[in-house]
């Protein structure tokens, strides 16, 4: 038989699946988008901040298949799990398990590492618990979040229904420093800021915020009979000081009533020092940043691990000098071990320092704390789990990967993505860097706008396709800023002097004022320890760095903002009733579902069901409170409006409340025009919730403006709008100091200072200082060559 009469076998139906297919999702501000995936290619999302991107592949896509995934677990497992509810969309079709690799900062619990956060910690525990000499015990005694305790006594048990009585005794051996319990610092409480000694307590001699005479603490102190309450605390006897400031809980009788008194410093740590301070009331927070010193423990130097944890050592490294290493060097260090008994546990971890090599921060050390990486290290962080595993027809999501990365990294993640992709699986991305549309196989762009103005499929095709399809995202896809014809002359210098924070290298640095200065180099290299370490703590300096904004769902722009406060008064003042009835969290609340808008109801194990309160529709209100009106309007439909409209309804007319409108205006220069001033802060986009940040913060009274990456979650086109705000700032008076990636921010710079030449030890010194053009003339460091190729020089 010749091979021409060989048909080709039709494709096995397992095969046509090759599709996710999105049917009618309506999450967020979707409008019943339906798109078609292709499985096993890279397929980028694009469009304006707030488009919907993210609500078409994390709250669609990604949430979907992980709800399917936890349905396939028993209900008691389930029950462990967080509910998640079927998300707004008809039809989903050909889903894989999905893997999600987000932006969400790490957790600033002070406990947690790079280490402890990617498992490399627990390897390395296991590996000094075995080779270590000398010999000291389990993996918990390396480990500095266990500590050392041990005890004996009765035990009592049933059996055979008889009460037996055996003595026991236990103990377990830890490696957490005894002094500092494991976090690397201890605090001093300076007295001073405690109190005035001059005073006696009856004449309010306390300044801790909450600690009032008139209050319950001024009947404890007059009554506990520990100390004269008229006395000057100068004047008090030893014992009398330690009873005020260190007396243990001790039970008392006030007035009849049984109460417990303890001393003012354990008091203080509970309420206080036991939270996280960017999480305490502003009053507090400055109460305890002025009162509390934090130092390096002196028993464990900082490495949080006690004596004996670092007495055992690997070829005469201990495992905190292992930590404390590069995780460039660590590699080479465990590359030099060769044991065949831990043999498997050396290839692991050999793997796992490797990907952190290859995905660009081999600069850190695994005991930098998590809370202090960016957003785009955490990421990297959380992608070297996923580096080396042999998982194939995996979908992969990924929130704007490149955030964080100089134009040269860029390259290096875009080869990861691809070699993601090439193992067999389907990569999604969130991306508005150029550079990283470019090698999409696929692209989606959603638009036409932001908010309501969005939530549409404006374009589905090839990155050519794009370019011709004359959509916000095409046209903007080949912008390339220029450089600036003239340059402003600074007004004065900021003098940086002997810069050391990580790894910076005695930088000395002149900062020139009343211009806009960019930081660059690459990740790595020392811009942001610069910056927060030697300029964010002065006067008169505002930072707005890229921390998460901490809100619930009953928080909202205008709550955020400060703008509900003239608001309400305006409401209450206009009806002649008191502000709190204009507040959903307070006296307005509507009684049926509490201000909420919604009645939620828990299933345990199954996903709730949030319905829409019947006797206040959603708008969170008593229906009495909607009677009063302010300018023709109720409350709930001044929440409703967006920030564009409510600007021009409080600046003019019978509604004019200049309070509210200056904050408004504030907004909208930010581009947060189509926003609703009651869309809960959880709705918010990553770039959406920066831009508040710094629509808050413009207000404020300083000098120095300090921005980290202002381009984050920012598409192309709204990169213009920031330029020319930072340009309106700049001539107001303002000084700008930027630290950033994004090459248009760089052009547009009246002032550059390039970090570098690399990451880590091989970076923290200053490797240019002048103007864009001259930067791009000299081609001396890596961010000149990439500025060079960008602006066509």
């Amino acid at each position: 038989m010749s091979m021409d009469d060989t048909q080709s076998p039709a494709p096995h139906v397992a095969d046509s699946h090759d599709l996710i297919r999105v049917h009618g999702a309506r999450e967020n501000n979707l409008k019943d988008v339906s798109v078609a995936i292709p499985k096993r290619r890279l397929t980028v999302f694009t469009g304006v901040s707030g488009s919907g991107k993210s609500s078409l592949v994390f709250d669609t896509i990604a949430a979907e298949s992980q709800r399917l995934i936890n349905e396939t677990y028993s209900a008691f497992v389930q029950g462990f799990m967080p509910t998640l509810a079927r998300p707004e969309v008809d039809v989903l079709d050909g889903l894989t398990t999905a893997i999600i690799v987000d932006q969400q900062r790490m957790g600033a619990d002070p406990r947690s590492t790079v280490g402890t956060a990617t498992d490399a910690n627990a390897m390395l525990r296991i590996l000094f618990s075995r080779l270590g000499k000398p010999h000291i015990g389990s993996p918990k005694a390396f480990s500095f979040n266990v500590a050392s305790i041990s005890g004996s006594g009765a035990v009592a048990m049933e059996r055979g229904g008889r009460t037996v009585k055996e003595r026991r005794s236990f103990s377990i051996t830890g490696g957490m420093c005894p002094r500092c319990e494991g976090r690397g610092s201890v605090n001093d409480i300076d007295l001073t800021q405690l109190y005035d000694d001059r005073k006696s307590l009856s004449e309010g001699a306390l300044t801790i915020p909450g600690y009032s005479v008139d209050g319950w603490y001024g009947r404890i102190f007059s009554g506990c009979g520990f100390f004269d309450p008229g006395k000057p605390i100068r004047e008090f006897t030893e014992t009398e000081l330690n009873d005020l400031l260190y007396k243990e809980p001790t039970k008392i009788k006030v007035e009849g009533i049984n109460l417990t008194y303890e001393g003012l410093i354990p008091k203080i740590q509970k309420s206080m020092l036991s939270k996280d301070v960017e999480s305490l009331q502003p009053h507090v927070r400055a109460f305890v940043e002025r009162a509390v010193t934090f130092t390096t423990c002196p028993d464990c130097d900082g490495t949080r691990l006690s004596e004996t944890a670092r007495s055992s050592k690997v070829k005469g490294i201990s495992i905190a000098d292992a930590c404390a290493m590069q995780i460039s060097d660590l590699a080479q260090w465990v590359r030099g071990l060769d044991e065949p008994s831990v043999a498997p546990l050396l290839a692991t971890l050999q793997r796992t320092l490797d990907s952190f090599v290859d995905i660009g921060l081999g600069y850190l050390s695994l005991d930098r704390p998590s809370g202090t990486l960016s957003g785009g290290e955490a990421q990297r962080t959380k992608m070297i789990r996923h580096l080396g595993s042999s998982l194939t027809d995996v979908t992969y999501v990924f929130d704007e990967p490149t955030i964080g990365l100089h134009p040269h990294d860029i390259q290096r993640m875009n080869d990861l993505l691809a070699q993601l992709r090439d193992k067999g699986n389907t990569v999604l991305v969130v991306e508005h860097k150029p550079e990283a549309i470019a090698i999409a196989d696929h692209v989606v762009d959603l638009g036409p706008g932001a908010g309501t103005a969005g939530g549409e499929v404006v374009f589905e095709g090839s990155v050519e396709g794009l370019r011709a399809s004359g959509t916000l995202t095409g046209r903007h896809l080949d912008d390339r800023a220029a450089l600036k014809p003239s340059v402003r002359a600074p007004s004065g210098v900021l003098e940086v002097r002997g810069a050391a924070t990580h790894n910076l290298r005695d930088v000395d640095v002149d900062i020139p004022l009343g211009v806009l200065v960019v930081v660059t180099g690459v990740a790595g290299s020392g811009k942001s320890s610069l910056i927060h370490g030697s300029v964010s703590g002065r006067d008169g300096v505002v930072a707005v760095d890229q921390t998460a904004i901490k809100g619930s769902r009953r928080s909202n722009p205008a709550t955020y903002t400060g703008l509900l406060d003239p608001i309400r008064k305006a409401f209450a003042k206009a009806n002649g009733v008191k502000p709190a009835l204009f507040s959903p969290n307070s006296e307005g609340a509507c009684p049926g579902c509490n201000g909420a808008g919604v009645i939620y109801t828990d299933l345990a194990m199954m996903a709730g069901v949030a319905t829409v309160c019947e006797e206040c529709e959603g708008k969170r209100f008593q229906a009495s409170v909607l009677d009063f009106t302010f300018g023709g309007r109720d409350i709930a439909e001044v929440l409703a409006m967006p920030v564009e409209e409510a600007a021009a309804f409080f600046g003019a007319g019978e509604a004019r409340t200049p309070a509210a409108h200056k904050i408004l205006t504030r907004m909208a220069d930010v581009g947060l025009g189509y926003l609703s001033l009651g869309q809960p802060l959880t709705t918010l986009s990553g770039g959406e919730r920066q831009r508040l940040k710094l629509a808050t913060h413009m207000g404020d009274k300083g000098g120095v403006f300090v921005l980290d990456e202002p381009t984050t979650g920012l598409h192309l086109a709204d990169v213009e709008h920031l330029l020319g705000l930072l340009d309106r700032l700049v001539d107001s008076g303002k000084s700008v100091i930027v630290i950033e990636h994004h090459q248009a921010v760089m052009a547009h710079a009246d002032w550059i200072i390039d970090l570098g030449p690399g990451a880590g030890h091989d970076g923290g010194r200053v490797v240019f200082e002048g103007t864009p053009a001259d930067l791009v003339t000299a081609r001396s460091t890596l961010t000149g060559e990439h500025l060079a190729t960008y602006v066509g020089a």
